[in-house]
């Protein structure tokens, strides 16, 4: 009976340390095959919020496993495919620095074109972006003429200028209405010198230019004739 209720205690024993072992003590971390699996699978289901959080948590805590760096790549992917366009730049950048010579890189680029291109808000903004992802679209064109990315980088090339142009014409067209007509016969004229291969904006440019300058030489004639009442007072500028 004695032995009986030794064997009880030992047994209540161990199973409250198995309860304060699972109750207070850090459960072991995940390796990184299981947080590669669960990012995959968070993926496949598009919630990127959790495969972001996986893969960086790979990313931090095993840097040289087998899967590291196709969860730089993956995290990049995450970040596109979630909207968060300026992170996915800099992850893409970030691998692209790491990995130069892997064998995604002509995708790599085109990733980083197209998010670039999608960053860009507005058209009454400025248009940095499109100019650099210009830049990463004419790498895979000039630098991977075997790429399955080439002829869309082409095709995003003419949307990146196209936008640039309508970008210029917003803004002349504002100097134009504000009857700064020398100004928007300036801006009329880049764009007709520098997209000569968007035929349509270039037409349009080249009529309302014609306008602005008519109207701008009408200006200048009309402050020779009627010379402003305060220049009397700025000669001695």
């Amino acid at each position: 009976m004695r032995n009986y209720l030794i064997l009880f205690s030992l047994v209540l024993f161990l199973n409250g340390c198995g309860a304060i072992d699972y109750y207070f003590l850090t459960p072991p971390e995940d390796t990184a095959q299981e947080l590669f699996e669960n990012a995959r699978g968070y993926m496949q289901e598009k919630e990127y919020a959790e495969a972001i959080d996986s893969l960086t948590k790979l990313n931090d805590r095993y840097p040289f496993s087998p899967y590291a760096t196709e969860a730089r790549l993956m995290v990049a992917d995450a970040y596109a495919l979630d909207s968060q366009y300026a992170e996915a730049v800099v992850a893409y950048e970030e691998f692209l620095s790491i990995h130069p010579r892997h064998e995604s890189i002509d995708y790599v680029l085109f990733q980083i074109g197209v998010n670039k291109y999608n960053a860009h808000r507005s058209i009454d903004l400025p248009h940095n972006e499109l100019a650099e992802a210009i830049e990463s679209f004419r790498r895979v064109v000039d630098g991977y003429p075997k790429s399955v990315y080439r002829e869309q980088s082409l095709d995003y090339i003419v949307k990146c200028r196209t936008l640039m142009a309508e970008h210029e014409m917003y803004v002349a067209d504002f100097y134009f209405k504000s009857e700064s007509y020398n100004a928007a016969w300036t801006r009329y004229r880049f764009i007709i010198d520098n997209f000569p291969e968007l035929t349509e904006i270039v037409t349009l440019a080249e009529s309302k230019a014609k306008v602005a300058y008519y109207y701008a030489q009408e200006q200048a004639n009309d402050t020779k004739r009627h010379p402003s009442k305060l220049k009397p007072y700025l000669d001695w500028l």
